[in-house]
């Protein structure tokens, strides 16, 4: 019947229908359109750029859209752009994600961390950092705390009421964190850790009930920085036997704690395994990574673990190495694990600077 009755009409909405219809329904069938297409619609008029960003349509939006996620990769070489691989359809795209929207004082820039659709980026040449949501096209420049400034262990954490940025200085005799809060635009200075945290400073810390956690080098121990109040502690946990790598991640959602390591003699792995704090504080094994599998990481690393680190994405444990273009991750809930394939526009001559990033796209959150 609805057919016959269009039969031979204009193809254009007629005003008279849509402008009658429920807020409520508008607001339902809006919520089901491509992200590329809800974007455009603010523009449209002001009514639609008011309701994109109202908290009763995020919450319809967030709810009806299946938002694809990604690794995104950064290396020197492929400077203007990301690749970009859908873990939702388990391929690359075949678009980049361009960079034209950053200000031009971000002609040269390093992507240093990610978190809850943000980015931060550090801008040599305008002595800051930047820190941007690549979706909603929105970014806002933090200035170094002093210069020249030099840095370590940068980690974006999200907070309730916005972010932090945590890093750690060693310019002076002893080292110093800083903090930078969004809520308040300005930095705080507090003591470091001594000695050095870690003996890599690709891997960041991970943002656990409000502290991030550090693994300390040989002998390896724990030890977590309070982001509000600044101070540092040493995790009471006895650590596994032989182990040659320790590498920290968390499920923020769910409020876990993972540790990655290698374990073997003499500074060489012979297997690799997966544990997960307890109510207890302690470490319960939850994985190992099958022979092969294993074999073929620490032959991409060459057991110079230094190269390697981890991340949390979407239910996934990301191990990666800073000279290998694949990902090796576990899928926590079915203990399964899986190698992500090389970039197909990657070329073979690329042998070192690959830094992979979780990416979920969030057109809400603010730089």
């Amino acid at each position: 019947m609805i057919a016959k009755s269009l039969k031979g009409r204009s193809a254009a909405m007629d005003p008279g229908i849509w402008s009658k219809l429920p807020p409520e329904l508008l607001e339902l069938i809006l919520s089901f359109l491509p992200l590329k297409t809800l974007l455009n619609l603010r523009s449209t008029c002001k009514h639609f750029k008011s309701l994109v960003f109202s908290p009763s349509f995020i919450s319809k939006y967030s709810s009806a859209s299946l938002f694809s996620s990604f690794f995104l990769l950064s290396h020197p070489q492929c400077y203007s752009n990301f690749p970009l691989y859908d873990t939702t359809r388990g391929a690359w795209r075949k678009l980049a994600l361009p960079l034209s929207f950053l200000p031009p004082s971000a002609a040269q820039f390093n992507l240093l961390s990610s978190c809850n659709g943000l980015f931060c980026f550090s801008l040599p040449n305008s002595s800051s950092f930047l820190v941007c949501n690549l979706l909603a096209k929105s970014s806002r420049p933090i200035q170094f705390p002093f210069f020249p400034f030099a840095f370590e262990m940068l980690t974006l954490v999200s907070t309730p009421h916005g972010y932090k940025i945590f890093l750690l200085c060693s310019k002076f005799s002893s080292n110093y964190a800083f903090v930078y809060d969004s809520k308040v635009h300005s930095w705080r200075q507090f003591d470091g850790f001594q000695p050095l945290l870690a003996d890599n400073f690709h891997q960041e810390g991970a943002s656990f009930n409000g502290s991030l956690y550090f693994a300390t080098p040989e002998p390896f121990s724990v030890v977590c920085f309070d982001l509000e109040n600044g101070k540092w502690e040493n995790l009471d946990t006895e650590m596994p036997r032989e182990l040659t790598f320790v590498r920290l991640v968390s499920n923020t959602d769910e409020g876990k704690l993972y540790m990655v390591g290698g374990i073997g003699r003499n500074g060489i792995s012979r297997s690799m395994k997966l544990w997960e704090m307890g109510d207890g504080g302690n470490w319960v094994e939850v994985e190992r990574l099958p022979e092969l599998m294993c074999r073929k990481f620490m032959s991409v690393c060459y057991h110079n673990y230094e190269h390697v680190y981890c991340f949390w994405h979407q239910g996934m444990i990301c191990v990666c190495c800073h000279t290998w273009p694949e990902i090796l991750y576990c899928k926590v809930s079915r203990r399964t694990w899986h190698w992500i394939p090389k970039c197909p526009s990657i070329p073979d001559k690329w042998s070192c600077g690959f830094r992979w990033f979780s990416f979920v796209p969030d057109l809400y959150t603010l730089a």
